[in-house]
């Protein structure tokens, strides 16, 4: 079974998954932040793949991906990084990013460096359902990779169910038709959007993300969702690290900030 679906037959709420910028703040920061965020708790892990024009991310995010590039990170790089990353982490592994460097690098050759890594999911905002249908659904699947869609306040009733249709891992609940970033609440137009998507009845668990940035906004969308996903907060929190012990520390308050905000 793909861990994916184990988190989520073991786990039905509170569940803290993690974005973090490949490459980024070194190079070789890469494996060392998934195992941190392992030992502290994180249940899942995305990791991003840095491209040069992100158009769904927000300034925090757009600034760790250019600084990852600049660092050197690239697919095959980042792929070579986490070759031997299932000796030592076992929580799910989903890699996010747009098409275009996936595309270069070529679809099935990356979905089988994904399989033979131990990638669980993709993530890729710009591939739109209809293509991934017709010409990527049969690749994913030969590699055990789950294709993780995104649905907006925006997407109609329609979509989101064609979208559960297809699934197989979770629905990406994007909280704010915004770019990514830390906001400090839940406002009530959201909490609507949360309740309606309830409504719906989805077979596929939910996790919301885009804005979740500390203990409060964690536990709010929790009452509406299977979990949250939390990026940018994240990327700010480990931004000043200047070694592997003070990144190691980084990442420990953080997770514990969220989980439990007096720790």
């Amino acid at each position: 079974m793909n861990r994916i679906n184990q988190l989520f037959a073991q786990q039905k709420s509170d569940i803290l998954s993690i974005y973090f910028t490949a490459g980024y703040p070194t190079l070789e920061s890469t494996v060392s932040i998934i195992q941190s965020l392992e030992k502290a708790g994180a249940n899942m892990i995305e990791i991003g793949m840095p491209f040069s024009d992100p158009l769904a991310d927000g300034p925090t995010i757009q600034a760790s991906s250019q600084q990852a590039l600049e660092n050197g990170m690239q697919v095959a790089t980042l792929l070579q990084q986490l070759q031997h990353i299932r000796q030592t982490v076992r929580i799910p592994l989903v890699l996010m990013g747009y098409l275009n460097p996936i595309y270069q690098y070529g679809i099935q050759k990356f979905c089988q460096a994904c399989q033979n890594i131990g990638i669980d999911g993709l993530i890729i905002p710009d591939l739109p359902l209809a293509v991934y249908e017709q010409k990527y659904k049969t690749i994913f699947e030969a590699c055990n990779l789950h294709n993780i869609f995104l649905i907006t306040p925006q997407t109609s009733p329609q979509r989101i169910q064609q979208i559960d249709a297809i699934s197989q891992g979770f629905i990406y609940m994007v909280a704010d038709a915004a770019t990514t970033g830390a906001k400090k609440g839940i406002a009530s137009q959201q909490q609507a959007y949360f309740k309606r998507i309830n409504a719906l009845q989805l077979a596929n668990p939910r996790l919301i993300g885009f804005g979740i940035s500390n203990h409060q906004t964690y536990s709010e969308a929790c009452k509406y969702a299977n979990g949250v996903i939390i990026g940018s907060a994240f990327i700010k929190a480990i931004a000043t690290a200047t070694n592997a012990s003070s990144l190691n520390k980084a990442i420990h308050h953080f997770v514990q900030k969220i989980r439990m905000p007096h720790s």
